[in-house]
């Protein structure tokens, strides 16, 4: 992936400051999460939210180690040589959600294109025991594309999660730059499958990256195309000086009326804002 240069760091604007996760809630599940030996996407991808998130009593848990196989040029988990898949992170998982009493679980993966089936198996495993465990929790995934594996994301759906959300993540013309590992159609083809079935389809992406307002605009109708039903809509924001620079912060007014646009298109749900990312407020939509 190849970093535009010579672009001048942009300063964030005042509505992307956020307080520092450090209050008691938040110091009891990083503790929880380490006495597990667990990982959160909130933690290894640098969320924005995880202040709000951690001090709500939420997480969204990240599966099959904290090693990706893909390099995004947006993405803050780091990437190399996965570790073999640990078969008792499941069994820690459930334990923390217990202890965390949480009523609504988050489970997301780095790409383990290493795997045969990406990682789906260890899905649907993850999906069934805290099933099994724990009856009353819903459970929504965010899972990789599988690279377009049909049988592989056939065990997820079949494994019945109240949601499967694919972030498509960028608008289409700068798929190949930030993705060059991903496959637009293949992502479309996969929340196409899922809204097929009785389980909730969603995805989401992000702005900043320098799109046009007729690239986000194209990338809802694709979306809405396949009959995605949740959407989330969420600023970039530069994880380090590695990463694909910023080339406009959206103000919050901007997203409001993405969101209206969203809802014109047909999603059922939207959450847009700076700070939203595929996870923020996962359960209201159930509301």
């Amino acid at each position: 992936m190849s970093v535009p240069l010579n672009k001048e760091h942009m300063r964030k604007p005042a509505w992307l400051k956020v307080p520092p996760p450090y209050a008691r809630h938040s110091h009891s599940i990083r503790t929880t999460l380490a006495d597990h030996q667990l990982h959160t996407v909130c933690q290894e991808a640098a969320c924005p939210n995880i202040a709000e998130c951690f001090e709500s009593g939420t997480a969204t848990f990240l599966v099959l180690g904290n090693i990706c196989t893909r390099d995004c040029g947006y993405c803050h988990v780091a990437h190399g040589i996965p570790l073999p898949v640990d078969r008792q992170e499941i069994t820690r998982l459930i334990d923390a959600v217990r202890k965390m009493k949480l009523n609504y679980v988050v489970i997301t993966s780095v790409t383990r294109d290493d795997l045969p089936d990406g990682g789906a198996g260890f899905f649907a495993d993850c999906i069934a025991q805290l099933r099994k465990e724990l009856p009353r929790v819903e459970t929504e995934v965010l899972i990789p594309d599988f690279q377009g594996n049909a049988a592989a994301l056939e065990k997820v759906i079949a494994a019945k999660p109240a949601v499967i959300n694919h972030n498509i993540e960028v608008t289409r013309s700068l798929f190949p730059q930030l993705r060059p590992q991903g496959d637009y159609q293949k992502s479309l083809g996969l929340l196409r499958r899922v809204a097929e079935t009785s389980v909730i389809s969603k995805s989401g992406f992000m702005v900043g990256f320098g799109e046009t307002s007729e690239d986000i605009l194209r990338l809802m109708d694709d979306l809405a195309s396949v009959s995605c039903a949740r959407l989330t809509i969420g600023q970039y924001q530069q994880p380090s000086r590695k990463h694909w620079p910023v080339a406009k912060y959206y103000h919050p007014d901007e997203f409001a009326r993405l969101k209206e646009i969203a809802y014109q298109k047909g999603f059922q749900h939207v959450e847009s804002g700076p700070l939203v990312r595929s996870s923020y407020h996962a359960t209201r939509a159930r509301q």
